[in-house]
């Protein structure tokens, strides 16, 4: 399908066994590659590891690297190897711009979910999902998020922690046995991060569901 956004044509991909497989997935694809080209190490370099142990927004971005975040968060785009994160529109969530058909109809299985080939938008027999953009831009970002709200999101699976729940693919109910410095830390290093206009779809329902 054509992209406004300058991405070249995706269709959906399938992908097997719903949204358990999609967040294992995700992980391992975080485990094979990481944000600016970085080559895996087998262990963080002890400066490293005490920095984050005093700072708590290099805590969150240690945290946010190692939980696989970029892998549905931040689009991506074609490379040598396969789809590679898009690092200038880093965890901006789906692209406003790039406008999906319908997702492919996978009937009562073996197949059940479908992913786009920006690894941003998910659907399956909870409706289709959209990565949401964890920049701190003032409208279409998490500026408008407290701690509090980010907290109880992860804590409760309610999207600003009341509101509707969160679909799959989160792992929200992984997320949220992090203690609460840690997830104060992601949130702080989230924070941090260069604010990116994109507002993103609103998650729909399943077809017949309001």
């Amino acid at each position: 399908m054509p992209s406004k956004a300058g991405l070249p044509p995706f269709r959906p991909l399938a992908v097997v066994a719903g949204a358990a497989v999609l967040c294992a997935v995700a992980l391992i694809a975080g485990c094979q590659s990481q944000p600016g080209g970085e080559t895996p190490q087998s262990g963080a370099p002890a400066e490293t590891t005490a920095a984050a142990a005093l700072d708590p927004v290099a805590r969150g971005q240690y945290l946010v690297n190692a939980m696989g975040c970029d892998d549905c968060h931040t689009p991506h785009k074609p490379g040598p190897n396969g789809p590679e994160p898009d690092l200038e529109r880093r965890l901006s969530g789906h692209p406003a711009a790039v406008a999906l058909p319908p997702p492919p109809a996978l009937g009562d299985g073996p197949w059940i979910a479908s992913v786009a080939g920006t690894l941003t938008a998910y659907a399956g027999p909870w409706g289709i999902s959209y990565a949401s953009n964890l920049t701190p831009h003032e409208t279409t970002g998490l500026t408008a998020w407290t701690e509090e709200m980010f907290l109880q999101a992860m804590r409760t699976g309610r999207h600003m922690g009341t509101s509707r729940p969160i679909m799959p693919p989160m792992p929200w109910r992984y997320y949220g046995r992090l203690n609460d410095d840690d997830l104060k830390a992601i949130f702080a290093y989230l924070r941090t991060l260069p604010p990116i206009e994109n507002r993103v779809p609103e998650y729909a329902p399943p077809a017949g569901i309001e």
